[in-house]
């Protein structure tokens, strides 16, 4: 009895263990499902990552108005730009023509000053500077310049009876103060010959102005003008500075 229950459990069949086996195809599919799953995530988390970074994103329409946009601004830049030159070439035209005006005016107050002297010519014919034979001395006029210089003007003439033209020249003397001494002063220098003078040849008149400089440091307190026919004194004027 005993013999048969140990020979029954010696021929007891081992424990099996049941495995479930999937076939090939089934697990490609998982782990193509997979795949996609892992990129769609992948997908929709770089798209929300962008959106937050970069704000939503435009269509074809928005990119369409603000092209419209920009053309227009750059339009409008252009016309105002192009404005803006017209504007400062009208201004520089009327720059210029102000200063041209403005050397009209000046040359014309020139010229109204001659044609005053000329019309005191014409009112005086016996000024009281008149000298012998009608030589006159008229309109002297001699003020301060600038530092060191004088300009004068005069107009000398002869009565209208005398037909015959006259020839000499003009001379300023001019009383200075220098260096605490009284000085004075031969304009044009005598030093200067035949070239320097300030010569005279008219029948009527004739006007002369210009410049005459003073020695450094000295002071003018005035001037003398003497017309000279060779030598001789014919008419002269002075006036004080």
């Amino acid at each position: 009895m005993a013999k048969s229950r140990t020979t029954h459990r010696r021929y007891l069949a081992p424990k099996m263990t049941i495995s479930h086996s999937w076939p090939w195809h089934i697990k490609l599919g998982i782990a193509a499902l997979v795949l996609v799953l892992v990129s769609v995530l992948a997908w929709w988390t770089y798209d929300l990552g962008r959106s937050f970074a970069f704000g939503a994103r435009f269509n074809k329409d928005q990119v369409h108005d603000l092209q419209d946009k920009i053309e227009k601004l750059t339009t409008e830049r252009d016309k105002l730009q192009l404005d803006a030159n017209t504007i400062e070439s009208k201004l520089n035209i009327d720059h210029a023509m102000q200063k041209q005006l403005a050397e009209q005016v000046k040359t014309l107050t020139a010229e109204n000053q001659k044609l005053k002297d000329d019309l005191a010519f014409f009112e005086g014919l016996m000024p009281s500077g008149t000298g012998t034979d009608g030589i006159s001395v008229q309109n002297l006029k001699v003020e301060l310049q600038g530092p060191g210089q004088l300009r004068y003007r005069a107009l000398v003439m002869q009565g209208v009876k005398n037909t015959k033209d006259f020839e000499g020249e003009l001379q300023f003397f001019v009383n200075l103060v220098q260096a605490g001494k009284p000085v004075t002063m031969q304009f044009p220098d005598p030093k200067s010959g035949e070239a320097g003078k300030l010569k005279l040849s008219f029948k009527h008149y004739q006007r002369l102005e210009g410049v005459i400089t003073l020695p450094d440091g000295a002071t003018a307190k005035n001037v003398q003008v003497k017309v000279l026919d060779r030598g001789i004194v014919r008419a002269q004027q002075a006036v004080n500075l």
